[in-house]
């Protein structure tokens, strides 16, 4: 099977006459290719699904998104179904992401892909950058499963690395890197007392008035989460205007679970989180 070189280009504006978004310009080549986008009236909110019409992520895969949110427009980006990396034979290459995402001021963009499933074998790298000007805001999150629990395979992927750069005006707010053997997650997870079916959440929330908060409410709500196996944590960005949250839960329910109750949680800040990702 030849590899895929995928490409996913989207803009999105609000229109002048309502301020409904729309999407002003989209461009697709396999494996990506978009569903019709729905317009959530409640939360004003326009959701996009982004889905793979392959088996999953294949040796030597190179994947390319851009997304672009401009002043007053918001947009939440997700897909149906987790993103499965599949086994790659000695001497082949790794498979490749590259996601990008600019918000403009007085834009929202919300990324919440079902969870990245590493098979047994693979190697895949994957970077995002996520650039929003001062005014706009973003919730931006990650999952990771640790492999195919159902069919007893966990912890068994040969590489994964995962990047992550925050930036807002230029200026630096958060640059993490995750690049551990999967024996090296299995024993924080072991030590956490989570368990051998663990699953680890990554996210970004960034609002502008969140640099006059250096406590906000939410937040005690946000640790109160932290029980019951789940473990969580939340903490403020270079220059407070945005939040790290991290969270890990002892199987893949809990751990969707919880991003449930942060998106509920973090909704009285940031509407548009109340917007139903899963409404298509």
């Amino acid at each position: 099977m030849a590899d895929f070189h995928g490409h996913l280009s989207l803009r999105a504006v609000a229109r002048p006459e309502d301020g409904v978004t729309k999407l002003a310009h989209q461009s697709f080549r396999a494996p990506f290719h978009l569903s019709k986008a729905y317009w959530e009236s409640d939360t004003r909110t326009l959701l996009v699904q982004v889905v793979n019409p392959t088996a999953g992520i294949l040796s030597g895969d190179r994947l390319e998104a851009s997304v672009t949110v401009e002043a007053g427009a918001a947009v939440l980006l997700t897909t149906p179904s987790a993103s499965r990396v599949f086994r790659m034979r000695a001497g082949e290459d790794e498979a490749r992401s590259l996601q990008q995402f600019a918000v403009a001021s007085g834009g929202w963009l919300e990324v919440l892909p079902e969870p990245l499933v590493p098979h047994r074998g693979s190697r895949f790298h994957q970077r995002t950058t996520l650039a929003v000007e001062p005014g706009g805001a973003a919730f931006y999150a990650d999952l990771l499963f640790p492999g195919r629990v159902a069919h007893g395979e966990t912890w068994h992927w040969d590489r994964l690395v995962l990047d992550l750069e925050v930036r807002s005006a230029g200026d630096l707010l958060l640059r993490e890197r995750l690049d551990h053997a999967a024996a090296d997650l299995h024993a924080l997870a072991t030590l956490g007392g989570s368990g051998d079916t663990a699953c680890f959440g990554n996210a970004v929330f960034i609002a502008p008035h969140l640099a006059s908060e250096t406590n906000p409410p939410w937040r005690e709500a946000l640790h109160a989460l932290h029980r019951d196996g789940v473990w969580i944590g939340a903490n403020p960005l270079h220059t407070g205007a945005g939040w790290s949250i991290k969270f890990v839960a002892p199987d893949g329910i809990r751990l969707r679970q919880t991003l449930a109750a942060i998106r509920r949680i973090l909704s009285v800040a940031a509407p548009h989180l109340g917007c139903d990702a899963r409404k298509l």
